[in-house]
């Protein structure tokens, strides 16, 4: 019988909870720490209730080998495995809301927290999807789901077997690639960001593969005035995005 620590797909965090509730995605079961009957933890039951979920009260040392962050603030939730969509269904996106479809490609970061903060960002900046490698990539789990301040749950993520495979359908429904490259010539803020448009984000000091990088339409880089050379790509990812935003107005 599988023990509950095994439980691989979970969100801890009662805003991250609270966030999850609120988007009406499914949610197995609801464990809380017995005792934690105030403040935000009211709201999670309440919500929980009206919603018929099933909820659990375990003693404090049971609920610290569910988790598997220390700071779970007494409430963790079960959920099934995240379901990932069709690059057709991230497309679909940017036809409903009538815009060009703006999408962030992510090769090869590794780093959860990193895959969690570019999507934060990319839900903010009304991104229409993510694309992530199956292979030598972070997947969305529970640390991603939570660095993301629950943005994972309204974000279209497609997870797909090979990136070139993937650029030359995204080129053939009229997108132009744009990688991002320390070597490029063009400045990003030099660089027209509008139209439909896919932004390659590549990996911390490897940057793209030589694969993708041979299948950009175009690269750019970020100007380094200091003596660090490399930003963290959720920081990266951050800046390019926003200059799309300001110019996609």
């Amino acid at each position: 019988m599988k023990s509950e620590r095994q439980f691989e797909d979970q969100v801890e965090g009662r805003n991250a909870v609270l966030e999850l509730l609120e988007s009406g995605k499914d949610i197995n079961k609801i464990f809380i720490t017995k005792g934690e009957k105030h403040g935000s933890i009211n709201r999670i039951m309440a919500i929980a209730r009206e919603n018929k979920i099933v909820m659990v009260e375990k003693d404090k040392k049971q609920m610290d080998e569910i988790a598997q962050n220390e700071n779970y603030q007494g409430v963790i939730a079960i959920v099934p495995p995240f379901e990932y969509c069709e690059i057709e269904d991230i497309l679909q996106v940017a036809k409903e809301r009538k815009e060009s479809p703006f999408i962030l490609l992510l090769d090869g970061i590794e780093d959860p927290h990193n895959l969690g903060a570019i999507i934060r960002t990319a839900e903010t900046a009304g991104v229409h999807g993510v694309i992530i490698p199956k292979r030598r990539a972070a997947s969305v789990n529970s640390t991603v789901n939570k660095v993301s301040a629950g943005a994972v749950q309204y974000m279209k993520v497609a997870r797909v077997t090979n990136l070139t495979e993937t650029i030359k359908r995204l080129k053939e429904a009229g997108l132009w690639i744009i990688g991002t490259d320390m070597e490029a010539k063009t400045d990003y803020y030099n660089q027209d960001l509008t139209g439909p448009i896919c932004l390659i984000i590549g990996s911390e000091g490897f940057g793209m593969s030589r694969l993708v990088k041979e299948n950009t339409d175009i690269l750019v880089k970020i100007p380094m005035k200091g003596k660090i050379t490399s930003l963290n790509a959720s920081v990266s990812a951050g800046i390019i995005v926003y200059e799309a935003v300001k110019q996609r107005k």
